[in-house]
């Protein structure tokens, strides 16, 4: 972080100070806090494709006092389990110790939902685990990878992740970020003998929960950067992107009713695709 002297680092420590160093802190303080961490300066980004400032989850950067309980409630609750392995913890238990063929589909609400929303199939008949989390970035996939992933032992993961860093969930992030965990997330796997396949992010003209935000650009910029990461470290391209968007880089309303999520007839058409990269990645060198 050289170079910066950010007013958010002072803000971080008077914080601090004022409880005196201890780890009880009020509802106020807690969300002072994640205003400076969400709106702290990022040292190295790479340029953006486009002029449009990052988005941001509006409550991270909204004065505190304006936040009623609700909205402080909701954020202390994300600080309890941020990267969220309560969710699966239980259901890994349950898993065989080892499957063969098993693979991890392993996401955000796009993965999520596969399987879950009413009218979809989530190949039937095969070892896959889903292991989506709805509202997730990178960050928080990259904390639970060991547990959501590498102690399953599959032959071989599925990551499909990136929008909700785009669309600023857990606060501004810039490509470069979402990259480095993504590529974090790829070397965990190699190193545990794991396959990895790398998906596109679905596209987005826009986000139904960012108001007049437009994604489009930093997506295909994202998908772009993946794909040729995946074709440098030899790994297997999913690419959902191309297979599904639009004139103006979104979905249209038969593949995603709300132009983000996929209804039973989008994922009918990543399914094969999905399928097919699977194979490649298991098939032997």
């Amino acid at each position: 972080m050289a170079g910066h002297d950010p007013p958010y680092a002072s803000m971080v420590l008077r914080i601090f100070e004022s409880f005196g160093g201890g780890m009880k802190f009020s509802s106020l303080a807690i969300i002072a806090f994640l205003v400076a961490v969400a709106t702290f300066p990022v040292h190295g980004q790479q340029a953006e494709p486009d002029d449009q400032p990052p988005s941001v989850e509006p409550n991270y950067v909204a004065d505190p006092s304006s936040l009623d309980q609700e909205k402080i409630a909701w954020m202390q609750k994300k600080l309890l389990d941020w990267p969220q392995l309560a969710r699966y913890r239980d259901d890994n238990a349950r898993l065989p110790a080892e499957e063969e063929g098993r693979v991890v589909f392993y996401g955000d609400s796009i993965t999520d939902g596969w399987g879950r929303v009413d009218g979809t199939e989530f190949f039937p008949g095969k070892p896959y685990v889903n292991r989506g989390i709805s509202g997730q970035t990178t960050a928080q996939m990259l904390l639970r990878f060991r547990q959501d992933v590498i102690e399953l032992k599959p032959a071989a993961v599925v990551i499909l992740a990136g929008t909700n860093d785009i669309a600023g969930n857990t606060g501004p992030a810039s490509l470069d970020m979402i990259e480095d965990n993504l590529r974090s997330m790829v070397e965990l796997a190699k190193a545990n003998g794991i396959r990895a396949v790398l998906a596109s992010v679905l596209p987005a003209s826009a986000y139904p929960w960012r108001p007049g935000y437009k994604p489009a650009a930093k997506i295909r910029a994202l998908n772009e950067w993946i794909r040729q990461y995946a074709k440098d470290k030899g790994l297997v391209y999913l690419d959902y992107h191309s297979a599904m968007a639009n004139a103006e880089g979104g979905l249209d309303p038969k593949l995603a009713a709300d132009g983000v999520h996929p209804t039973p007839e989008g994922y009918r058409v990543m399914a094969p695709l999905a399928q097919k990269a699977i194979d490649a990645a298991l098939k032997e060198d």
